[in-house]
């Protein structure tokens, strides 16, 4: 019998009714015939793992801007913790361990350079709305592969274009999830909406202690009473609440007393941490260096078209922004560089 046969006779007998089995995926846009080894979903996850824009991740900024990743997290770290988060929950609760690392691996593959201060930067200059969840989805739909994409299941595609929150708390996103038009279609892709929020909220509190930013007398009483000291016992806290609260349940949830402390330590980042002065100064030379290079290559969008042939045909607007996202940190700043000292020479 083909090993990928046995796994999927192991999903169909040991995963919960909830889960989704990777024989019954609804598919890919261009029909494969199956691997002998590997399930669906595992293929998915391979192919992200495999692709450019995921090795692009580990000089990419999660908040605080600096890509070294020495004192604090890269996109690539946090999409490494996502997975972690993810694949604890879904393994607890008897879903597709397959289908949430494949969909955690991938859902910021179409994060801009600069965090969530070049994300907000390219919406306000584009004439559409650019977000990073969507431009995900357009990384493994068409951008990936020198063009081609990366012809991934209905299942992770969904999950990845459905993961993100923005600024929203977990409460608006459990309410969507349970109404009659939730954005994501799988119990395994409200894992990672999650398995994001635990991941962020941890490890920006972390990563802001790492830099001397905070100190632990800063944070919300109430949070540090009921979530834990540290690190590892808040994470402990909100995963194990996560599984013993879904536990049986069509949907994940939390209890709303681990919710409630988690949600206020959210709203302490936004409100006390990420606009920090030392903080702003470098997101401010961010947004120049996004807005410069959108003005530069609209007005030479031939040069796009020189690192992205494939993009020939594509409006300028959404082929500079799909330059643009696809940069690291470092590329962004040299390239601006580079095109700041050419002026300054003529």
């Amino acid at each position: 019998m083909l090993l990928r046969a046995q796994t999927e006779i192991w999903e169909n007998e040991f995963l919960s009714e909830f889960a989704s089995h990777s024989s019954r995926s609804q598919g890919r846009k261009v029909k494969e015939e199956p691997c002998s080894l590997r399930t669906e979903f595992q293929k998915d996850r391979d192919r992200i793992i495999h692709s450019l824009y995921f090795r692009l991740l580990k000089n990419k900024t999660q908040v605080y801007l600096s890509t070294t990743g020495e004192r604090f997290r890269t996109r690539l770290s946090h999409t490494i913790e996502v997975s972690t988060v993810g694949r604890y929950i879904a393994r607890a609760l008897g879903l597709n361990t397959d289908l949430v690392e494949a969909i955690a691996l991938g859902h910021d593959l179409g994060h801009t350079p600069f965090g969530h201060v070049g994300e907000e930067t390219l919406e306000k200059l584009t004439p559409f709305k650019f977000k990073h969840s969507d431009q995900s989805l357009r990384v493994v739909e068409i951008l990936e592969n020198k063009g081609e994409g990366l012809n991934l299941t209905s299942e992770v595609k969904n999950g990845i274009v459905a993961h993100t929150k923005g600024t929203n708390s977990i409460f608006t996103i459990t309410s969507e999830n349970q109404g009659a038009s939730r954005r994501v279609h799988t119990v395994e892709g409200e894992v990672v909406q999650f398995a994001d929020w635990i991941a962020y909220i941890n490890h920006d509190v972390d990563d802001a202690f790492n830099m001397g930013f905070i100190t632990a007398a800063d944070l919300p009483k109430s949070t540090y009473d009921i979530l834990g000291h540290n690190f590892q016992e808040r994470f402990v806290t909100m995963v194990s609440d996560v599984i013993i609260s879904s536990k049986g349940q069509p949907h994940i949830r939390m209890s709303k007393k681990i919710m409630e402390a988690t949600d206020e330590l959210r709203r302490f980042l936004y409100d006390c941490v990420y606009e920090l002065p030392q903080i702003a100064k470098k997101e401010e030379e961010a947004r120049e260096i996004v807005k410069y290079l959108y003005g530069y290559y609209i007005e030479n969008y031939d040069k796009v078209l020189g690192f992205m042939p494939y993009l020939k045909g594509v409006e300028s607007a959404r082929g500079v922004a799909d330059f643009i996202a696809s940069l690291t940190d470092n590329k962004a700043q040299d390239i601006y560089g580079s095109l700041k000292g050419n002026e300054s020479d003529n």
